[in-house]
């Protein structure tokens, strides 16, 4: 009888490795179609698209500044569905995604505003100036930094998913506005994309800080953008999300040993 009553957990253990496996095959194949994706929309980037006629070869720069806030909107935006369920369902899976999320959207967007920086070097003739919309770009990469250490910073774990879900939610505010100070600001000197119908030969900027792009720049801006927001991603969160499980499971082993 107790060989029979066994049988079952044995069945489902074996299916819940199984699945595991299948899992992480699946992670390592988009983790090496991700790498190989991105490769091909640099090599597009740098080697492939014509050089600026305006702007030189420093405009490249812009397929990899543009791509990175894209990608950084979609981590947030998995933040946000992570931390909205998390809220409703209070399964801590919720809230691992939602951390993973925003971790992600934060290092990508560091690579926007670092890559924004490059640029502005040799075009505005310095680092960092305060334009609108650079200093919201600014403030939204604090915003997501203090999450990252207030939550660190709460040692009861429910306190800690409740508070960093609702922050993560309001946090989102930040990432809306930044996308859209530049078509509310008219002092802005960020350029704006217009439709790149409108161009001729290369791209162009104006007193008012707009971008004319030409066809080949939008494909190609258009391949980089959804390799980043796609691809880029899914694999990292994917990724982190694996880690904070590894982590949460190492907690309970140490509580387990504490009880003892």
């Amino acid at each position: 009888m107790s060989a029979v009553k066994e049988m079952p957990v044995q069945q489902t253990s074996e299916r819940s490795e199984g699945d595991s496996m299948l899992r992480t095959r699946l992670l390592q194949g988009l983790t090496v179609i991700t790498m190989l994706a991105v490769l091909f929309g640099a090599y597009v980037a740098l080697f492939v698209v014509g050089t600026d006629a305006t702007q030189g070869e420093v405009q490249r720069i812009f397929y990899f500044h543009v791509s990175a806030f894209a990608a950084a909107f979609i981590g947030f935006s998995v933040g946000v569905v992570g931390g909205a369920l998390y809220l409703w369902k209070r399964h801590e899976k919720w809230d691992a995604l939602a951390l993973a999320g925003i971790e992600v959207g934060f290092t990508l967007s560091l690579i926007n505003l670092i890559t924004g920086m490059i640029w502005a070097r040799p075009i505005w003739n310095t680092w960092w100036t305060w334009d609108p919309r650079l200093t919201s770009a600014a403030i939204m990469c604090l915003t997501y930094a203090a999450y990252l250490m207030l939550r660190n910073g709460i040692e009861n774990r429910e306190l800690r998913r409740r508070f960093a879900s609702i922050y993560g939610i309001l946090a989102m505010s930040t990432v809306i506005f930044t996308l859209i100070i530049i078509r509310i600001r008219p002092d802005t000197i960020h350029p704006v994309v217009i439709e790149p119908q409108i161009a001729t030969q290369g791209a162009a900027t104006d007193a008012e800080g707009s971008f004319t792009m030409s066809v080949t720049i939008s494909q190609t801006l258009g391949i980089n953008s959804f390799i980043w927001s796609v691809f880029l991603p899914l694999t990292l969160i994917w990724w982190r999300v694996r880690l904070q499980n590894a982590a949460e499971h190492v907690e309970q082993l140490k509580a387990k040993l504490l009880e003892q």
